[in-house]
This record gives C-alpha cells, structure tokens and sequence, in this order.
C-alpha cells in the first residue's frame, strides 16, 4: 500500500510539474486576447463619445461627459497595458474597478441575480474583462510580459539563479 501511495505521489508531482508550464502561456493568452479586446472596445467608444456620454447621461453618472472620455480612454490604455504586460496587476486592478461599477451602473439586473441566475450574471458584457483582470491581479503577468522583462534587465529584482558547483 506505501509503495502503492508513493507512486501516486510522484506521478502526481510530475503531472503538476508539467502542468506548470502552461502558466506563463496562459497568462499571455488572457493578456492579449482581453487586452486587444478591451482596447478595441476603448477606441469604439472614443471615436462614439457623443453616444457613450448619452448613456451615461441615462444612468445619471456624474459628469457624464468627462465619464466617458474618462472610461474609453481607461479601457483603450488599460487594453494596451494589459496586452503588453507592463504595469500589469497596477492596471488590473484598476479594471476590475471599472468592470464592478460597470455592473453596479449598467448592469444592475445581472448583478443582483448573481446566485439566483448565474448565467445572467456571466452573460453580461463586464464579465469575462472582469474575469481576464482578477486573473492578471491575483497571477501577475506571466513570464512573456514586459513587467517580466523590467525586472529583470532594468530593476534587476529577481534573484540569480544558484549553480551547483
């Protein structure tokens, strides 16, 4: 039984070994794929503020007009930074800001109806850019990310790798 348990064991570590390697490529994914969406979202919205400040006007947003060059711009750059990896989780966390107000102002409907209907909740238009931000907040960036990139050429904060002699 031992033997039995110990074989399991390190079967199991070498699964999760290998498994690791797809979390930097999976980072990367969420990063781009969300990013380039969010930033196109971004840039519809900055080249329709005439029609982004008459719905925030209709949710009776303060400042309706700052608001919604304020929010395109924040998902245009916010887009491109997450894309590219810098500044990652500074940037990630403000979006997930942004994508809970965006379910406390737009969709109030979905929001409340998060545990009786979760489908509602995850069909709303914030959830997968609120899903893709958490991720990038709570993993970093990943490996393939100019965080990564900045830290170790410019900032030189990671550690050197030990050689065994």
């Amino acid at each position: 039984m031992n033997k039995l348990l110990t074989t399991t064991k390190s079967l199991h570590d070498k699964f999760c070994h290998y498994a690791d390697f797809l979390q930097h490529p999976f980072l990367l994914f969420v990063r781009l794929y969300w990013g380039i969406q969010l930033m196109q979202s971004g840039w519809g919205k900055l080249h329709n503020l005439d029609k982004v400040t008459e719905f925030f006007t209709s949710l009776n947003l303060p400042m309706p007009a700052f608001t919604a060059t304020a929010i395109s711009s924040l998902e245009f750059f916010g887009g491109l930074l997450l894309a590219i990896g810098l500044f990652s989780r500074l940037i990630s966390f403000v979006l997930t800001i942004n994508m809970m107000m965006a379910y406390i102002t737009a969709d109030k409907e979905a929001l409340r109806s998060i545990f009786s209907d979760p489908d509602k909740f995850t069909a709303a238009a914030p959830y997968v850019f609120l899903i893709a931000a958490v991720i990038v907040f709570v993993f970093g960036a990943g490996y393939f990310s100019l965080d990564e990139l900045f830290s170790r050429v410019f900032w030189k904060t990671r550690a050197p790798e030990k050689t065994s002699s």
